[in-house]
């Protein structure tokens, strides 16, 4: 997707936010231009996400791409309120093993490599946020859901520790990504990757609509565009967005009773 945006708008300077897995659909937010340098204030956005999740079926990959290592039959004995408590207790602060096949690094090689040459995958268990973890229908061994989930937390996994609490195994059969932050994929632009030429780029002040927000004078637009702090009364910790008559001007951080640009996004 990115090197279609690159075609499409003639540029290199593209990047995305949040990777989806080649067999998922939905959102995927990219930046463009100096906008990219924007990223670190967008990694950490909630995610949510609709999907299918089947029973009795486990893989390699804890996906539908994985090769098929056990099935179990016991999915025809599980009651709906079963499903829905072992959603529940999947929801929160929660520790969670990556799937094998994912891009975690063991011994500062990506862990999927690793699995495609056989050789053994042991990833650690870290602490994840899942915020939301709701059934949305159940019918035989197929399970629909939501889910809103904080930063580095594998959906698969998800579906795989399902499985693992009802005993009988699952893998992630559909998976669509919805929001990421404010952005939703209702929204979103389309993208014809046999050719299109044009796209509706947004400014870069939408996409970070999730920061505070301090407004400039012209003077201290001056100052800011060349990298200078300005005062910093009243500004809130973390970052803050500059802005000048609606222009995101820079991305500054408070540092001693000052805030100072940390990504300058215009020019002139």
């Amino acid at each position: 997707m990115v090197d279609a945006v690159r075609r499409c708008l003639g540029t290199r300077r593209v990047g995305h936010v949040g990777t989806l897995d080649p067999f998922a659909s939905g959102l995927l937010a990219v930046l463009v231009g100096r906008a990219t340098r924007l990223s670190p204030y967008l990694v950490g956005l909630t995610k949510r996400y609709d999907g299918t999740i089947r029973l009795g079926v486990v893989t390699d990959s804890d996906d539908r791409t994985g090769a098929v290592e056990a099935t179990h039959d016991g999915w025809r004995e599980i009651e709906t309120a079963r499903v829905e408590a072992a959603m529940l207790a999947l929801t929160g602060r929660i520790v969670q093993r990556p799937p094998v096949f994912s891009a975690r690094k063991q011994g500062g090689e990506r862990a999927y490599r690793l699995a495609r040459r056989g050789q053994p995958v042991t990833l650690e268990a870290r602490e994840v946020e899942v915020r939301a973890f709701v059934l949305t229908s159940h019918a035989g061994s197929e399970v629909r859901f939501e889910a809103e989930v904080g930063s580095g937390t594998y959906i698969r996994a998800l579906a795989r520790d399902l499985g693992e609490a009802l005993g009988c195994g699952a893998h992630l059969e559909e998976l669509r990504r919805t929001d990421v932050g404010p952005f939703t994929v209702t929204d979103a632009e389309t993208l014809d990757t046999e050719g299109a030429e044009t796209l509706n780029v947004r400014p870069p002040r939408e996409a970070v609509p999730h920061l505070p927000t301090r407004d400039l004078s012209a003077d201290e637009r001056a100052a800011v565009r060349h990298g200078r702090p300005i005062a910093g009364e009243g500004a809130t910790a973390g970052p803050t967005a500059l802005v000048r008559e609606g222009q995101l001007v820079a991305i500054a951080e408070p540092a001693g009773g000052i805030l100072k640009p940390r990504v300058v996004l215009v020019d002139g």
